[in-house]
């Protein structure tokens, strides 16, 4: 585990992007694996101006989401279908037909799941993996737990989550409580993965995920045991975080 502090939210994001724009320049069909939320959403920005002032090619390159919510339809300015496409799809030349998000209003949940697994197998598994980290260091929708969630599956939302993403809802009752997350394995078997944090409040997540106990009861401690895993923090989320790179 290769673990880099940066100065600001803006150089985490720029060094992020820069290593998904290698991996895009050394393999152009490369597979992602995309996350949502408000600490990616500026390595998305680089990444589009990388996109329009150098020529980076989107366009034989294939995306799987982390996650969805349950109940949403994929037009709800709160889906992470609308995210995806409003903060980043929209402004690069990717193939829509390339681009893989959970359905979280499918009809058979379960078979959503298994499907989507499939999908990223007959694809040929994901290159790198991008993940945020929640204030419980949950990694997509993995909460915590008494045992890793392996393949994708339904989650049900812990309150800490429901509170923290009750920000972008214009009332906490709008949370949705379930929804649809790779699971551990799905995950640990992406090539590489690419960690973000950002913010004093993470601190003592990303402490847990690098340094503490492997344990199902924070789900993102796991990634210790992964072969390539590059940690990317600005200095407030890494405060915590002993002989670290900057």
């Amino acid at each position: 585990m290769r673990i880099i502090v940066t100065k600001s939210y803006d150089a985490m994001s720029m060094t992020a992007a820069k290593i998904i724009a290698g991996q895009i320049y050394l393999k152009p069909n490369s597979t992602l694996g995309l996350a949502t939320g408000s600490t990616p959403l500026l390595m998305y920005k680089k990444l589009i101006d990388i996109h329009k002032s150098i020529g980076l090619d989107f366009s034989a390159v294939t995306s799987f989401n982390l996650d969805e919510y349950i109940g949403i339809s994929p037009e709800n300015p709160e889906s992470y279908h609308y995210f995806m496409y409003n903060n980043f799809f929209k402004y690069i030349n990717i193939m829509p037909k390339n681009i893989y998000i959970p359905d979280g209003m499918a009809a058979d949940i379960n078979k959503e799941c298994h499907d989507y697994d499939q999908l990223i197998k007959n694809n040929g598994g994901i290159d790198l993996q991008v993940l945020g980290i929640g204030k419980n260091a949950h990694i997509g929708f993995n909460e915590p737990d008494i045992k890793f969630e392996t393949t994708t599956h339904k989650v049900k939302l812990d309150d800490e989550t429901i509170e923290a993403n009750s920000r972008f809802f214009a009332d906490a009752k709008q949370v949705p409580r379930y929804a649809i997350s790779m699971g551990i394995k799905t995950i640990m078997f992406a090539k590489k993965i690419i960690l973000l944090a950002n913010g004093k409040n993470k601190a003592e997540a990303v402490f847990k995920a690098v340094t503490g106990k492997i344990s199902p009861a924070a789900p993102a401690s796991i990634l210790q045991l992964h072969q390539d895993v590059i940690v990317i923090v600005d200095k407030e989320a890494g405060a915590m975080l002993p002989h670290v790179e900057n």
